[in-house]
């Protein structure tokens, strides 16, 4: 099926129908992200990051249906007004679940930076000279202390 004929295909859906195939897809969603935020919080990142397909693919459902929403609302508001109140409430746990995860993703790289940062510079004191240079003190390299390492961002 093409992404049109899906379109059109949630256009011509019954209220209900449209309203409980988002419901599911927001709660699907909200869920994957509470799993990731907990295993960040605990340390786990390559268990975390293991979620980030189903989560892409949770957030691009969700916004076909919302968008799909978006286009139908008077009729929705017409054949469906307490569906589409569940899926507002619904949407504002999804929101606040998005801020939860960003802080909590934030934070996360934060505290990986710090640890990379500190095990450059140890490494880099590591391999200082220990002699004393003209001026009477240990001469410093700043470039030697980050000799060695290679830092990965994909968090």
């Amino acid at each position: 099926m093409t992404a049109a004929a899906r379109l059109a295909a949630f256009d011509t859906m019954p209220a209900e129908d449209l309203c409980s195939h988002a419901e599911t897809a927001l709660a699907a969603l909200v869920d994957v992200m509470n799993q990731e935020t907990v295993l960040l919080r605990a340390g786990h990142m390559r268990e975390a990051g293991k979620l980030t397909p189903d989560k892409t693919r949770l957030a691009q459902d969700y916004v076909t249906l919302a968008r799909a929403i978006q286009r139908q609302t008077g009729r929705l508001n017409t054949e469906a007004p307490a569906a589409l109140d569940r899926l507002r409430a619904g949407h504002e746990s999804l929101a606040t679940q998005m801020a939860e995860n960003l802080r909590v993703l934030a934070t996360a790289r934060t505290v990986t930076e710090d640890v990379l940062t500190d095990v450059a510079r140890m490494v880099g004191q590591r391999d200082r000279a220990k002699t004393y240079g003209n001026a009477g003190q240990v001469a410093k390299d700043p470039a030697a202390s980050a000799r060695g390492i290679a830092v990965n961002r994909t968090l």
